[in-house]
């Protein structure tokens, strides 16, 4: 259930694409007063000021999530926004309290409705899958690693990150995506299913890859969660069995579906050393069309433990090994902190070489 508080805007931190954050003191009414973290989305709630009486969301800080950090601000309730201009008819959070309207690039009434109508193909375009938002900065830096760069002409590919609504829903949540469109990185972001907040919307991954290719002029697409991740230690129950989905939409379409692997030789849950449940699982059994299961080239022990736990998808999939020659250097030199599950580039250097493996591998189908 939600944990709501009120209280007074205090002071004002730092603002990226589509999201503030502020100082908030919370009313001591409930025994538990004192300064929280919250963050506020003006195109939902208006744009926060010192001083504002604030209604919160503290769900995420009381159970203590360490994606979700952040109280969320609900309402500015002495100074609502004004009516916005129903542009659209796609409602995303739909019947929850907070529901958006949103203009969908593939609804009737869209600029791009026409090009999207009959769309049904997005020709070849390499799309990585990934299980984690967190892989989105690694896969890009395998795609524009200086060493794959050499000798081709500038400028880069366009990229493309078609997002899923396991995570996050509000794209503006990510600070990550922001700074990797800054960069150059990043050309875009679509918002799929309940997500929302993206460059364009779509009611599925399906018109999100279409949209890509078609409207945006993608290269490649990426498709990841949001940040967060919801899992439960079953075999079936996490949000990245929407990867293999993923791929199944790519194949569909015609693309060329490229599955990153989450591995890591630094996490403390068994489930998750080598090669992750979530990628046997996702790849071995929820995508049903035939991908290139990119394994990253490993020295020792760890890297024959990662190519024997992803020799087990060679029947279902193509198995491609990558070398990683280069691929630290450009993971030190991205435009964002890279950080998965609390560890940073040196806590789990194995985890971000496997990402930027499978976006050399894209951007090496995309040259041949």
């Amino acid at each position: 259930m939600i944990t709501w508080r009120n209280g007074t805007v205090s002071g004002m931190r730092r603002e990226w694409t589509g999201a503030v954050e502020l100082d908030v003191a919370v009313d001591g009414a409930r025994g538990e007063g004192g300064q929280v973290r919250a963050l506020a989305y003006p195109a939902l709630t208006g744009r926060p000021q010192p001083g504002d009486r604030v209604l919160l969301n503290t769900t995420a800080l009381d159970l203590k999530l360490g994606t979700g950090g952040y109280a969320l601000v609900i309402a500015i309730p002495d100074r609502l926004p004004p009516d916005p201009e129903l542009a659209g008819h796609l409602v995303k959070g739909r019947y929850s309290p907070l529901q958006a309207t949103v203009l969908g690039a593939d609804e009737q009434g869209s600029p791009h409705h026409d090009v999207l109508r009959d769309a049904d193909d997005i020709g070849e375009m390499p799309v990585v899958v990934a299980d984690l938002h967190s892989a989105l900065p690694a896969v890009l830096a395998g795609v524009f690693c200086p060493a794959e760069r050499s000798g081709v002409p500038v400028p880069g590919p366009r990229v493309v990150y078609v997002m899923q609504d396991g995570g996050a829903l509000p794209a503006w949540f990510s600070r990550t995506g922001a700074a990797l469109r800054e960069a150059g990185w990043l050309t875009a972001t679509v918002t799929t299913g309940q997500s929302f907040g993206g460059d364009l919307e779509t009611v599925t991954v399906h018109t999100g890859l279409l949209a890509a290719r078609h409207v945006l002029g993608a290269d490649i697409a990426v498709v990841a969660q949001g940040p967060g991740n919801l899992g439960t230690g079953t075999r079936w129950g996490f949000s990245g069995v929407a990867a293999g989905e993923a791929v199944n939409a790519a194949a569909a379409l015609g693309g060329r579906p490229v599955a990153s692997l989450r591995v890591s030789d630094a996490d403390p849950r068994e489930r998750h050393r080598g090669v992750s449940h979530h990628s046997l699982t996702a790849y071995g059994r929820a995508a049903l069309a035939r991908a290139d299961v990119v394994v990253p080239e490993l020295d020792g022990d760890f890297g024959k433990l990662v190519a024997a736990d992803a020799a087990g998808l060679a029947g279902r999939h193509d198995i491609v090994t990558v070398p990683v020659d280069g691929l630290e250097a450009a993971l030190r030199a991205a435009p964002v902190r890279l950080s998965t599950m609390g560890r940073d580039l040196d806590g789990d250097l194995a985890y971000f070489l496997a990402a930027a493996a499978a976006g050399r591998h894209a951007g090496r189908l995309l040259r041949h």
